[in-house]
């Protein structure tokens, strides 16, 4: 959690940050603390005024908080007006630099708001050149920029506490509006959250651990989103996103980060769904991905599916197996990519990524042409159709390692999936060309973790063994789940996965048993009757 930033209450070092010190003080809960630093990071301010502004505590709770703080008297500007004759006092530019204000004086005594009620020098400093005694108080910062501005601005007739206050307003009413896109896209980088969803209608939405949360912030209107999306494209691309209502990209922001986003129209505005990107490749330890996956990555020639839902993670295990081939073979690599997500550097393979939309027209034509490119390992975004099912099942058949990712519930009806794309009459050659062809199908899903906001990885595993191949070519697939549920070394199904995961005390019994496959069977291994 980032250092709290408050109106002028100095934290001397050592001592515990003002916003723990609202908790402690039973003016706001944790909860309510969350929730305006959120808005404090992504539309700036202070956090005195941001929790004046959600009505979380009001001006004489903030003063009352600031004087045990400080050990010093405050005074609500909002209540009192200031005299031209008091202001003349104290020269402008010495008001402004030193954040004072004179609120009354007599022949004595010199009554003055301070930000800052520590800085003895400048009281010294007065006490000596108006030769009066200077009692200080404390008020916050965003009163002492609001009387500022006036003083900037009109300040003919005095300073009016009704002014002030409409000023202190007029600026909370500007931090309501919607944040700039770099602020948002800083504090999705900065958050634990996977994707961020900026809708009309609706505040902006991060995903945690698959779970939409909103931030504590004014609704978007469509205008907001709108200016987002012309945020995001170049005027040549945004002719095209309304000649086609849809686009997808990956997108670099130096010193912040790097981006997927997804722009689309819906109910006639538009809206956004942006996925924040890991600069670096994740390892296989990172990803949870077991080891000996290495020894697949690095064969020569046959097939690699991953299955399994969207926003599960297959993206990024297929680019942590595509690294570790690039890491350790010396080969060309070509990749063909809806965007773009991970950068891949040459190591010590060559390595060529293909955007479709941009370096090619679409999937299906990339892959007509990628035997041109002279590949060894062919990596697919996801295969769709039944042309790229037999684009890549030639490839894997005719010396080339091919990976994909496929959309699929399982590592069995991954192979139904894609034989069931062909006419009946192709269907029984594609079924003994994926049995010769197929090393490993794999199906993962993520899991919310015991502890923290991250997500744990289940695997499925399907390695194509000779009984597992026979299967295949006799249409009995099916059979894998029914005949080896308890688990064998071809096949590990996602029961087992999430039950192992369950008795390292790395997610909890329900959210296991929410993702299983057959719940009695899961149920039935984590209580040790199997």
């Amino acid at each position: 959690m980032a250092e709290h930033t408050d109106h002028g209450a100095t934290k001397p070092a050592g001592k515990q940050r003002i916003g723990d010190s609202f908790i402690d003080s039973k003016l706001i809960t944790k909860e309510q603390l969350r929730q305006a630093l959120t808005k404090q990071t992504l539309a700036g301010g202070q956090l005195g005024s941001i929790l004046l502004e959600l009505g979380y505590i009001d001006i004489d709770d903030l003063l009352a908080f600031l004087s045990r703080q400080s050990g010093i008297p405050t005074i609500n500007l909002f209540k009192i007006d200031i005299e031209n004759s008091v202001l003349d006092l104290i020269p402008r530019e010495k008001i402004f630099n030193a954040k004072i204000l004179p609120l009354s004086a007599d022949q004595t005594t010199l009554t003055l708001a301070m930000v800052n009620p520590n800085d003895f020098e400048i009281i010294s400093e007065l006490e000596f050149s108006l030769n009066k005694k200077i009692k200080p108080v404390m008020i916050p910062s965003f009163m002492m920029e609001a009387a500022r501005k006036i003083l900037l601005t009109d300040a003919r007739h005095g300073l009016q506490g009704e002014l002030i206050q409409r000023m202190v307003e007029n600026s909370w009413e500007k931090m309501s509006k919607a944040p700039p896109l770099i602020s948002l896209l800083q504090y999705l980088s900065k958050s634990d959250a996977s994707d961020m969803l900026l809708t009309p209608g609706a505040p902006p939405c991060i995903k945690i651990s698959n779970e939409v949360k909103r931030l504590n912030m004014a609704p978007l209107t469509p205008d907001d989103c709108e200016k987002y999306a012309r945020d995001f494209l170049s005027a040549e691309d945004w002719d095209h996103f309304l000649g086609s209502n849809d686009m997808g990209f990956a997108i670099t922001y130096p010193g912040i980060g790097r981006f997927r986003a997804n722009i689309f129209r819906q109910r006639g505005s538009i809206a956004i769904a942006i996925r924040n990107l890991p600069e670096t490749i994740p390892s296989f330890s990172q990803l949870n991905l077991p080891n000996w996956l290495r020894d697949f990555c690095l064969k020569p020639q046959g097939l690699i599916l991953i299955a399994g839902p969207a926003g599960h993670g297959k993206s990024t295990t297929l680019c942590a197996l595509v690294d570790i081939i690039n890491t350790n073979r010396q080969c060309n690599i070509v990749t063909l990519e809806d965007p773009v997500e991970y950068l891949h550097q040459h190591k010590m393979s060559n390595i060529n990524q293909r955007q479709v939309g941009r370096d090619t027209q679409s999937f299906s034509e990339g892959l007509r042409n990628v035997f041109r490119q002279a590949p060894d390992v062919i990596v697919i975004g996801e295969m769709r159709d039944k042309e790229s099912y037999e684009i890549a099942i030639k490839a894997a058949s005719t010396g080339h390692l091919v990976l994909s990712t496929i959309h699929a519930n399982s590592s069995t009806s991954v192979i139904e999936t894609v034989i069931n794309s062909f006419e009946p009459h192709e269907q029984n050659l594609v079924r003994q060309m994926l049995a010769d062809c197929l090393l490993l199908s794999l199906a993962q899903r993520l899991i919310p973790a015991r502890k923290g906001a991250r997500r744990v990885l289940a695997l499925e595993k399907l390695i194509n063994s000779h009984r597992i191949k026979k299967r295949i070519r006799e249409e009995k697939t099916h059979h894998v789940r029914s005949q080896m549920q308890a688990g064998t070394e071809d096949f590990v199904s996602l029961d087992v996965s999430l039950a192992n995961l369950y008795k390292k005390n790395a997610i909890r019994l329900e959210d296991g048993a929410l993702y299983a496959e057959d719940e009695i069977f899961f149920r039935e291994i984590t209580s040790g009757k199997l």
